[in-house]
């Protein structure tokens, strides 16, 4: 079964930058699009980032657009998201997760995917 699974979660403060990790347990023959997800209490899950395994294609919230940089290694099917400046508001459970899209359209649509990893916590303090 595959799994997903993320590092570099931390509480830094505003201003400050993190680096998440993802890096799927084994190798998924079925793939085209690895994303970022994030979920306060009480709120959906939302995109924020994804990137295309095909042409490196990459996609934004606007609440991210700017400060967030994500990317691929190829090589390991391993996803970054680098962050900063990072703001309060971007306090949240950051979950990755992959799958094949039918288009660029649904890049940052939580259903869309399929694999989904079991989430790491950053909080950004003022």
């Amino acid at each position: 079964q595959v799994r997903l699974v993320e590092s570099g979660g931390d509480t830094v403060q505003a201003g400050g930058s993190l680096r998440l990790s993802c890096e799927p347990s084994t190798y998924i023959a079925r793939l085209n699009y690895m994303g970022w997800f994030r979920q306060v209490p009480g709120k959906e899950r939302e995109g924020v980032a994804s990137i295309s395994t095909i042409d490196d294609g990459t996609y934004y919230s606007d609440s991210v657009k700017g400060r967030f940089t994500i990317s691929l290694d190829n090589a390991r099917n391993t996803v970054y998201l680098q962050m900063n400046p990072l703001k309060p508001e971007d306090t949240g459970m950051y979950y990755c997760a992959a799958g094949w899209l039918r288009s660029a359209d649904v890049a940052l649509d939580r259903v869309e995917y399929t694999y989904w990893g079991q989430g790491t916590h950053v909080t950004v303090s003022s």
